[in-house]
């Protein structure tokens, strides 16, 4: 505990929530709160659908993307022998493999720190059982295009190819536009960071019914009720206020452009990022050193 933290180190968004949400949010503080909420959260996915131009059985929603990748292993990966993903990316995929028993295989990111798309295809005699990839990646914010994306989907016809998306919306291409032409294709997305509600808890998954389906199968096992009134509400009202979240996002990305400049003036190499993050080195600092500094000046 640090006393004026400046917390960095889970990319929250450094602006508030749009105003439609947060009206939303308050409007639904009343004696509703006394009912269980929509279990099939029906108007937030018809709210994403109509965004998406998608149907609501193409929709999941769950208590933030964390709840939807877990629900996914359980249900998608969990039979997957083994499931293929990077071996720098989001920390939680290894950990989920290792709750869920499922067997794993991390592919090295090259020598640019990129995702190799040839490294996923399958190749003398070896294929993934399924395959799971940040992109924009984590942490190096490079962004892979819609054409390598699909290059993998494609080329792995026989497993479900997961495409996380948590900071797509601050440069990437989304994956989504490909759901209709493969089944075995999820995409999953959150409201944690583009549309300043980490808060709230709120994530999706966009893919074919089918893999919608064992998705709601799995989570109505066990908790039929992940997201409460307020976050429905707030995320009904966040995806509707489309001209918020385009200037909160561009905003973002020009803050991070002058980011850049201002390091490499200060001697850092830095990776080119696609997120509300950079990755970068110091030629003469090492990052252990660096945190150290930056933790002693209430910075993590």
């Amino acid at each position: 505990k640090l006393k004026q933290l400046v917390k960095l180190n889970t990319n929250e968004h450094p602006f508030g929530p749009s105003p439609r949400a947060l009206a939303a949010i308050q409007a639904a503080v009343n004696d509703d709160l006394r009912l269980y909420p929509d279990p099939s959260a029906e108007q937030l996915r018809q709210a994403l659908a109509k965004r998406f131009n998608t149907t609501i059985d193409h929709i999941f929603v769950g208590n933030g993307s964390d709840e939807v990748l877990a629900l996914a292993f359980q249900s998608l990966l969990r039979h997957a022998d083994p499931v293929w993903f990077p071996d720098i990316t989001y920390s939680f995929y290894p950990v989920y493999c290792g709750l869920y028993g499922v067997a794993y295989r991390t592919i090295p990111l090259n020598g640019e720190f990129r995702i190799a798309v040839e490294d996923y295809l399958p190749q003398a005699g070896q294929q993934a059982g399924g395959i799971i990839f940040a992109n924009p990646n984590a942490p190096t914010g490079i962004a892979l295009s819609l054409a390598d994306v699909e290059r993998i989907i494609a080329g792995n016809p026989h497993c479900v190819v997961l495409v996380d998306e948590a900071y797509v919306d601050f440069g990437g291409d989304s994956a989504v536009r490909l759901v209709d032409r493969y089944p075995n294709l999820l995409v999953v997305h959150t409201f944690s960071k583009s549309r300043s509600l980490a808060g709230l808890r709120v994530g999706y998954a966009i893919g074919q019914p089918e893999l919608i389906e064992a998705l709601d199968r799995v989570k109505n096992s066990f908790n039929s009720y992940p997201l409460d009134r307020l976050a429905l509400a707030g995320a009904v009202a966040s995806v509707e206020d489309e001209d918020w979240f385009t200037a909160n996002c561009q905003q973002v990305i020009d803050i991070r452009t002058r980011l850049v400049g201002q390091l490499q003036q200060l001697g850092f190499d830095i990776l080119p990022s696609s997120a509300n993050f950079i990755f970068a080195r110091h030629p003469a600092r090492g990052g252990a050193e660096l945190a150290q500094a930056l933790r002693a000046r209430a910075i993590i």
